[in-house]
């Protein structure tokens, strides 16, 4: 069995695309997914399954959702290696004794042609970013809300995403280990 995270995009935001999360675990369960473990009302889920297509598996899940709650959301899936070595790939290590002011952006695909110049001319002095494979890492310590940067970089890249802070991808990251060995599954 594989350990997967669910990492979803727009669900419970703004009161649109509503899924309350023990809705999302039974949909999980009812595609014979286990070991099903959510984390804030964001769309995160952390699960286990007999190895199969991620594509064809986010598909599955996807089309569940659409068929129960009338909405199509976007999905990324990640095995727990890819997550470590998201996390093991940080630029910015300093940063994560402030978690909420890391932010890591997962790209649903790598952007063909990034405009990185143009996010680097709106960044504020404080703020930083990089942009490793399919993961824009920013860190914004005066927050994102207000960032020019955080705003525009989905366009600049040219690519949706979902965000995650620092705090929230080491607790997925946390669940998914627990949930390695069957025997710690429960722990």
């Amino acid at each position: 069995m594989k350990t997967y995270i669910a990492l979803f995009r727009g669900i419970n935001v703004g009161g649109k695309h509503i899924l309350p999360m023990p809705a999302l675990v039974a949909i999980f369960e009812s595609l014979g997914l286990g070991d099903v473990k959510t984390y804030i009302q964001s769309g995160n889920a952390v699960f286990r399954c007999q190895a199969e297509n991620v594509g064809s598996l986010s598909a599955r899940i996807v089309a569940e959702i659409n068929k129960r709650h009338g909405f199509e959301p976007q999905l990324l899936l990640l095995e727990l290696a890819e997550l470590e070595k998201v996390v093991l790939a940080n630029p910015f290590p300093d940063a994560e004794a402030q978690p909420n002011t890391l932010h890591l952006n997962f790209l649903l695909f790598a952007p063909v042609n990034p405009n990185l110049p143009a996010l680097d001319a709106i960044k504020k002095d404080s703020e930083r970013f990089s942009l490793i494979d399919q993961v824009f890492y920013l860190h914004a310590p005066e927050g994102i809300g207000r960032s020019k940067l955080a705003a525009q970089a989905e366009k600049r890249l040219g690519v949706a995403m979902t965000s995650r802070n620092w705090r929230t991808v080491c607790k997925l990251m946390e669940f998914a280990k627990k949930m390695r060995l069957p025997n710690t599954a429960n722990q």
